[in-house]
């Protein structure tokens, strides 16, 4: 397992680095000028604002000079500072952060306790009428963006529940009921295609380990059904559901940043979707270089949770 988790983090450093190059250069390879388009139409401008913006940026440099300096700041914590209000972009990231994990985490918790339930359910009854209606309803969620069943609930609750809180955000700790009223819609807008797909996924993949030879070796000798699925398919079942739940988790992130411009919630992605609206470079780089950060780390987690539950792995 430690020669694995070793050969594990020796990729994540390999994609992380290749990462920072698209990254840095996402700014540089910009048609026309990047310090020009970053200031926009200000009557301000002046050239000798250009030049001291573009020393700011390091943009003076030669481009190796410049990727160097950048992934040295990079490495000691420094993402660089806001063009707009000065403030370090890690400052400005870390306090938008914790609302954007928050309805990350509530929507693949939500996921996760409807998914297993419904994949379970539609494998054991195969061939019948709730089999069909899961199978139904987790094509219409495999096809509907999120952000359109986020406008469809909008547009539902305004019209039959007014009174219930649609868009906006409180934090948890001032009001814990009002948070969650606020993150409902959210989290289900969100959630629909991940359920969907998980429900898919571990519904063929438990038939497909019911149908194994050991399987019919522990029904032959006289268990239950409830102990051979639970017992010994489900966990050999869920071998894919994990594989998948890391993708998943990056799709939360890029799905999570059209919803919380849906529904007004002030986390990540609604700060990026700010910044390049006001053509505030190093904050988008910042951000899209910890949204990816974390997106390998999660893939690095569950590749050490597919290892753990399937060793052979290991040896691959």
């Amino acid at each position: 397992m430690t020669t694995y988790i070793f050969r594990r983090l020796v990729d994540l450093i390999l994609v992380l680095f290749g990462v920072s190059i698209l990254v840095f250069l996402m700014i540089r390879l910009i048609p026309g000028d990047a310090v020009a388009i970053m200031l926009g139409a200000n009557v301000d401008i002046t050239p000798e604002r250009i030049e001291a913006l573009r020393r700011q940026l390091g943009l003076h440099l030669p481009i190796h000079q410049q990727y160097l300096t950048w992934l040295q700041s990079i490495l000691q914590g420094d993402l660089g500072k806001s063009i707009w209000t000065g403030q370090p972009v890690s400052s400005e990231i870390l306090a938008r952060l914790p609302v954007t994990l928050e309805l990350t985490a509530l929507a693949l918790f939500f996921s996760l306790i409807c998914s297993l339930p419904l994949g379970v359910m539609a494998a054991r009854a195969r061939g019948s009428w709730s089999d069909t209606l899961i199978r139904i309803l987790s094509i219409l969620g495999l096809t509907l963006p999120s952000f359109w069943v986020g406008v469809l609930l909008l547009l539902v609750f305004s019209l039959y529940l007014p009174s219930w809180p649609t868009i906006g955000y409180v934090p948890l700790r001032e009001d814990p009921l009002g948070n969650l009223s606020r993150m409902a819609l959210p989290v289900v807008a969100v959630s629909f295609p991940i359920t969907a797909g998980i429900s898919r996924i571990l519904r063929s993949s438990l038939l497909d380990v019911l149908s194994m030879d050991y399987i019919r070796t522990a029904k032959s000798k006289g268990l239950g059904s409830g102990i051979v699925l639970y017992k010994h398919a489900l966990r050999n079942a869920l071998i894919p559901v994990i594989t998948i739940i890391g993708v998943y988790v990056g799709y939360l992130l890029s799905g999570v940043v059209v919803i919380e411009q849906v529904f007004a919630i002030p986390g990540v992605g609604r700060l990026v979707i700010g910044a390049i609206s006001e053509r505030n470079y190093p904050l988008v780089q910042g951000i899209i270089l910890m949204i990816t950060s974390f997106f390998v780390l999660v893939n690095l987690l569950v590749d050490i949770a597919y290892a753990w539950i399937d060793p052979r792995v290991e040896y691959d």
